[in-house]
Parts: structure tokens; sequence; C-alpha cells
């Protein structure tokens, strides 16, 4: 039976390894412990996992800036994909969000993650093609 909870840091390890394991999650220095840690605790009850016995299964982070949402990182392992996992830790993460007053999300896609822009895709989920992302790492 899956269960569906809120991420805490004693989850850690077994997020990053799930994420690793995941095609088209692409890490950075941003999903080390300290990171997330910061995360976590500036946006609590929004980011949440599936587990089955124990087994962390798929994950999606969430968080907000006081105006949007941003999804970050929904992962299921493989082995349970086409469960409605996903879309199950999506919904908590959407109500969260609402609950706040937030009434619009983000979520980032790398180009070559077929999978993922196909899955958000055929979610309804809007692609922006009026937006250019910049990125620029602060030292």
């Amino acid at each position: 039976m899956i269960v569906y909870r809120e991420f805490e840091m004693k989850d850690y390890e077994a997020v990053i390894a799930l994420w690793r394991s995941a095609p088209g999650v692409s890490l950075s220095g941003a999903d080390e412990r300290e990171p997330i840690e910061r995360f976590t605790q500036r946006n609590p009850g929004l980011c949440w996992l599936a587990e089955e016995d124990g087994r962390i299964v798929g994950t999606t982070f969430c968080g907000q800036d006081g105006r949007r949402g941003y999804i970050h990182h929904t992962a299921v392992d493989v082995v349970y994909q086409r469960q409605g996992i996903a879309q199950a830790l999506l919904e908590r993460c959407l109500d969260a969000l609402a609950q706040e007053g937030i009434q619009k999300c983000h979520l980032f896609v790398m180009k070559t993650n077929e999978s993922g822009v196909s899955y958000w895709r055929k979610r309804n989920w809007q692609e922006r093609s009026d937006i250019i992302m910049f990125s620029k790492t602060v030292e």
C-alpha cells in the first residue's frame, strides 16, 4: 500500500538515490543536504513523498515565493510508474499552494527529458514558448 507523507530530512539519502536513478532528473549543488534543508524549512507542507513498506518510491518537491508555486523533482521509481503516484503527489502540492493563496504554479523540465515533457503535456500543463529562462551562479 502506498503511503503519502511530507518529506523529512531523515529521508534525504533515499530521496537523492531515487532522483539519481530517475531518467531526466538533473541534480546540482542545490540538491545537496544543506540547500535541501533550507528549501524545505522555507516551504513547509510542500514537499511530498510516496512510500511503500518504508521504501521511498516517489517525490515531488514544491516551493513558493508568495506569488507563484514551483514544482521540482517529480520522480517515481520506474517499477511504480503508471499507478497515479506522481499525480497524487502533485495534487498534495497544488492543494497546499491553494491553501496559501497561490493561484499559479510553474515547473521546469529539461528539453532532453522526453518522458517528462510528454508526462506534463498529457496532463494539460501549458508549455510556455513566450518565456526565456536565464540563470546565473551567485558566488
